[in-house]
């Protein structure tokens, strides 16, 4: 602890201490002096010297990053000046001493400096703050200094308390509240108003309380902006987030306007505006009618009306009130008789469209098969050409399989009937329609691809068993172009959502043999869902569901998500996890990505921009993230700019720039919103990586033509908050520049746009447009998306052939004493982050060629197998594929 300030310690002089010993000592020596001598009674000696004083003491100091601080003072008189710093003396070396007369007394003035680091004051254990003090010697004594403290500076990141935005009224007080980070030395705080400094001395209308609190005594339509908290110190400067601040008003009437003539109807009116004040920046419309009006015939008209009401109300006479009842009788019996024709109608026309034929080819039929719901296309007329019967339609709600091939007596009387004869023979093409929410297509499948006479029977009879069918508990919706669905059976199939990155692989034999379903693949729509992410968690994909969700799968199917995590880095940034949403609507986790165990009913295999998710369990799921300390986990995101395309035709014209995730989902999203709003994407989206730093994204322009243009926004910039955009909550997000041209005649506009994380990476949009031309489309390919069609059914959904699978699978999978086995090729392909899970397959190997093939939907060759195979030694079964593959 620092001693008090001690102004003077009296020292006796050692020239008065030496003198007085002399004296004593030659006194007692001496035999040679007679008593008759006398000595005097005083001594002459110099003036006595004072004590040192300071004339410059040391300053309480901070330091700032890293740079040393220097502390000094200044004595007189003084022969000496040493500093102690926490009750120990500091090194004389580490002095700097200077001396110099003053001219006016004669006495020396010294002066001494010494410097103190950072690690000196972080070296100090314990709750005391690091002091220094001067000690100044004369030759009458000492004189200590004040303490000095030395403090390391520094300033919180984070307000305690940060500005809110509002919407008040005219003349309201305003109370915007902020408490800034904690800092040494304590901050200082000032209030921006549209990034200008506000000093309540010049504006008497705004009040700084000690609290740091900005205080509006009476808003006002000039206080409409945007207002932000700036904390500082010696250290460093912070920002809090901006509060935007709208003042409105509410609308009031103006005196009614004179009544109008007196019309035909007998009534004349008058009206009045709400324009006392009109309403500004959202203000309430004044309530209540624009318009009134009333008789203006002191109420003949109305009694008019009354005489006619009294007349049409008196009974029927009898005789018209028989004629009036039968009319009526008459009329019930004609309309049930037109819904009865309507009905044998409809049902006629749903039976025909239900016996409709499945193949193209119905000759190739035998004579043994003449189901009793069969009935021969129509060939009379041309223009309703047969057609196969619309599967969805019909099979749409399954949650079971839709038939299977083993049937009980006491089946339903239109089912068809199984025997274990032969029941069709070799078609030489069977065409199965596939239906997509959007998009029709149908595929071809060859009668020599294996598919049993169950299967097709199967197939055949789908659209007979609609009385049968067993309804979800809930219905999902299937947006266009956000859903797919097909019906697959024992042989597997591929459903794909075009241009989203979503994809769900079905291998062969994970429906058992003789089954079918009616499988189905979804993304939810953000506004329909509730999210997976809480807390600190962030939403990576889309939210996706799969099904039907009560199916029993004999192998693991692979859903294929795209994600928008940055995973470049040297060390993981992320935690991953995977989710599941309950039939409640709660949120589970399924697994946590690098925490597997032997329990763990999926396997994630994780890629730059997408996952595959091994899962025997259909149903709906997200992957959701959050940091990894101690650095910050980073998103993909991509900055969208959209304009009109049509050409403007007013002075006003606006930008729209989207912050959205760096997934071909999203940015599908964003095209088909913006395409029926009628806007054009200007140029391809730019990325951005954006941290979890708690920083916002702030949005600008500049270089606007000021002759020609000017901007509507009140402020300098625009932000969205970070939370918005870390949690995904709010879907898709954007920000508007409007800008309002001179005149018509201005049809250039160029410009830049910059969008930035505040502290953090940003881009710059170069714009130059003619707003008067039809601006050309702008659709860009999403990233990692290909031209697949939605759905593909049986081997045409594979890239490997089901020969050369079964002889990788009979080659590896089998333990080697050499490790030449599946496990090597997990290691060869990548897959080898949890081999426990592939272990508890019956088959590992085709697990493995299962997520091989969903990793290289685009671009299966063979050859990246075919070069892991070589590399294990596998030259028997490279001698099969070179033979039956094309790689």
């Amino acid at each position: 602890m620092c001693p008090l300030r001690m102004q003077r310690d009296h020292i006796v002089g050692p020239l008065v201490l030496l003198l007085v010993c002399g004296f004593v000592a030659s006194g007692t020596e001496s035999s040679d002096y007679s008593e008759a001598e006398v000595l005097p009674d005083s001594f002459p000696s110099a003036p006595a010297e004072p004590l040192p004083e300071f004339l410059l003491e040391p300053e309480d100091a901070f330091i700032v990053k890293n740079r040393p601080v220097q502390l000094r003072c200044r004595a007189s008189p003084a022969t000496q000046i040493y500093f102690k710093c926490n009750g120990e003396w500091v090194n004389q070396n580490d002095h700097v001493t200077r001396e110099s007369l003053d001219q006016l007394t004669g006495l020396v003035v010294r002066e001494v400096d010494i410097s103190v680091s950072r690690t000196q004051v972080e070296e100090l254990f314990g709750l005391e703050d690091y002091w220094c003090q001067c000690v100044a010697w004369s030759s009458a004594g000492t004189t200590k200094s004040n303490c000095a403290y030395v403090r390391i500076a520094y300033l919180r990141k984070n307000f305690e308390q940060e500005p809110l935005g509002r919407e008040v009224r005219l003349e309201q007080e305003v109370l915007l509240q902020c408490r800034p980070p904690e800092g040494m030395p304590a901050a200082e705080v000032d209030w921006l108003k549209n990034e200008d400094v506000i000093d309540p001395s010049q504006d008497p209308n705004f009040l700084i309380t000690i609290d740091h609190d900005l205080i509006i005594k009476q808003a006002r339509l000039s206080d409409t902006a945007n207002y932000t908290c700036v904390a500082r110190n010696v250290v460093a400067r912070r920002r809090s987030s901006t509060a935007t601040l709208i003042v409105y008003v509410d609308g009031g009437w103006t005196e009614w306007a004179k009544w109008s003539a007196c019309g035909t109807e007998c009534t004349h009116w008058r009206s009045r505006e709400c324009q006392a004040p009109p309403p500004i920046n959202g203000g309430k419309h004044c309530s209540g009618s624009m318009m009134e009006s009333k008789n203006c015939t002191e109420g003949l008209c109305a009694r008019n009306k009354k005489v006619s009401i009294e007349h049409a109300s008196h009974p029927l006479s009898p005789g018209m009130g028989v004629a009036v009842y039968t009319g009526l009788v008459v009329a019930l019996l004609l309309t049930v008789v037109m819904a009865l024709g309507v009905g044998v109608l409809a049902y006629r026309r749903r039976c025909r469209h239900l016996h409709g034929d499945i193949t193209d080819s119905s000759s190739a039929l035998t004579a043994a098969f003449h189901p009793g719901n069969y009935k021969p296309p129509r060939q009379d007329n041309p223009l309703h050409p047969s057609a196969p019967p619309d599967l969805t339609a019909t099979a749409g709600a399954f949650r079971g399989p839709l038939f299977s091939l083993p049937q009980g007596i006491n089946d339903s009387p239109h089912k068809i009937p199984m025997t274990t004869s032969p029941l069709l023979d070799p078609l030489p093409s069977l065409k199965i329609k596939v239906y997509n929410s959007s998009t029709l297509s149908s595929l071809e499948l060859p009668a020599d691809m294996g598919v049993g006479d169950g299967e097709i029977l199967s197939l055949k009879s789908v659209g007979t068993v609609g009385r049968e069918r067993e309804f979800h508990s809930h219905t999902l919706s299937r947006e266009p172009g956000l859903s797919t669905s097909a019906t697959l059976g024992h042989l597997g199939g591929r459903l794909t959502i075009p241009n989203t990155g979503v994809s769900l692989l079905v291998p062969p034999g994970t429906i058992p043999q003789g089954k079918f379903y009616e499988m189905y693949l979804i993304i939810n729509k953000w506004d329909k869902t509730t999210l997976p992410s809480e807390g600190s968690q962030t939403v990576l994909s889309p939210v996706v569901s799969c099904g039907p969700s009560s199916m029993l799968l004999n192998r693991p199917v692979v859903l294929t998500l795209p994600h928008c995590a940055q995973l470049d880095t040297p060390t993981p940034d992320w935690t991953l996890t995977l989710k599941t949403q309950t039939h409640q609507g709660a949120w589970e986790e399924v697994l946590t990505v690098g925490e597997e165990t032997l329990s763990s009913p999926c396997y994630l295999q994780l890629e730059e921009e997408c996952c595959h998710v091994l899962m025997e369990q259909l149903g709906t799921y997200g992957l959701v993230g959050q940091s990894c300390p101690p650095r910050p986990a980073c998103k993909r995101l991509q900055l969208a700019l959209f304009a009109p395309r049509a050409p403007c035709l007013s002075l006003d014209y606006s930008l729209r720039i989207y912050c959205i995730h760096d997934t071909p989902h999203a940015l599908k999203e964003v095209l088909d919103l913006e395409r029926s709003l009628g806007g054009v994407l200007l140029e391809d989206p730019k990325p951005l990586f954006f941290k979890d730093s708690y920083h916002n994204l702030r949005l600008s322009i500049h270089d606007i033509p000021h002759n020609h243009w000017r901007s509507k926004l009140l402020a300098k910039y625009q932000e969205i908050p970070f939370y918005h955009i870390w949690s995904g909550s709010q879907r898709p997000l954007h920000c508007t520049f409007s800008l309002e041209r001179a005149s018509l005649a201005v049809s250039q506009l160029a410009c830049k746009i910059c969008v930035r994380q505040v502290e953090g990476e940003g881009q710059i949009f170069q714009l130059h447009t003619d707003i008067q031309e039809t601006l050309p489309p702008h659709s860009p390919l999403p990233s990692g998306s290909t031209c697949l069609p939605s759905s593909q059914v049986g081997p045409y959904a594979f890239r490997l052939p089901d020969s050369i699978r079964q002889k990788i699978c009979a080659s590896l999978d089998a333990p080697s004493a050499r490790g030449c086995d599946w496990r090597l090729l997990a290691r060869s392909l990548g897959f080898d982050r949890y081999l426990n899970y592939f272990a508890t397959k019956p088959s590992p190997t085709g697990v493995l060629l299962d997520l091989w093939e969903a990793c290289h939907q685009g671009d299966a060759d063979l050859v990246s197998l075919a070069t892991a195979l070589e590399e294990m030694g596998k030259s028997e079964v490279l001698v099969v594929m070179t033979t039956d593959g094309d790689c």
